[in-house]
């Protein structure tokens, strides 16, 4: 497999008052094409961080980042959100979801900012949720949808944009264990299709489902198992 990710050395401050704290101190980890991985760790431990700087939704203090064998320091905002628009899905614990706004059209989101014509847009958000099981609910509400319906939204949003990895933040955290193993079967039937996905999660189920997992303690990996080091 090819190295998709790397993290070097990497630390991250911020500014408490007058001081500067430290969160993650000098992570070295990677994520080859292909794999599903689970990052894990106690709350505090840099689990969320760590995600935003793999996905360029923050940048390190120190150390480096590799995109695809490109490395990500020098790049201005705008670089950074193309970069995040054009190979990179997101799912989040609380959905992210637009409320005024229907399912097709949350999952078509990522088009619209892409120039993606209306029409085209449109028909691969429809199939995409089609695809995830919610066929007859394309024209609800958030409000109108359960959590797991929710979350399968969001997952097909993440999707839309065919990236190369897919980063998600406690995708269960807000979902009763039933729908939470749904959506879990979700992600492996996407990982056996090929997709890359880096999965911040407290749920121990998630462990046993990656091929990989990293485990964090105070900002350092604690331990890393299963799949190649």
């Amino acid at each position: 497999m090819s190295r998709l990710i790397e993290l070097r050395d990497v630390r991250k401050r911020f500014a408490m008052g007058d001081e500067q704290v430290e969160i993650l101190h000098g992570l070295d980890l990677h994520v080859d094409e292909g794999e599903f991985v689970a990052v894990m760790g106690p709350s505090g431990s840099g689990k969320t961080t760590c995600l935003e700087i793999l996905g360029a939704l923050a940048r390190p203090s120190a150390g480096s980042v590799r995109f695809d064998g490109r490395s990500l320091e020098g790049l201005d905002d705008d670089s950074l959100a193309d970069l995040r628009a054009s190979r990179m899905g997101f799912v989040f614990q609380t959905f992210n979801l637009m409320p005024r706004m229907s399912a097709v059209r949350n999952a078509a989101l990522p088009l619209l900012y892409a120039g993606v014509r209306r029409s085209e847009r449109e028909a691969r958000a429809r199939a995409l949720l089609e695809r995830l099981g919610l066929g007859a609910r394309l024209h609800h509400l958030p409000a109108q949808l359960s959590g797991g319906e929710r979350q399968r939204v969001a997952i097909a949003r993440a999707l839309v944009n065919e990236p190369r990895v897919v980063l998600a933040d406690e995708p269960t955290g807000n979902l009763d264990e039933a729908t939470g193993r749904e959506i879990l079967d979700l992600f492996e039937m996407l990982h056996r299709e090929g997709r890359t996905l880096v999965v911040v999660t407290h749920a121990d189920e998630v462990a046993t489902r990656a091929g990989r997992v990293i485990r964090l303690r105070d900002g350092r990996v604690d331990a890393t198992s299963g799949g190649a080091a």
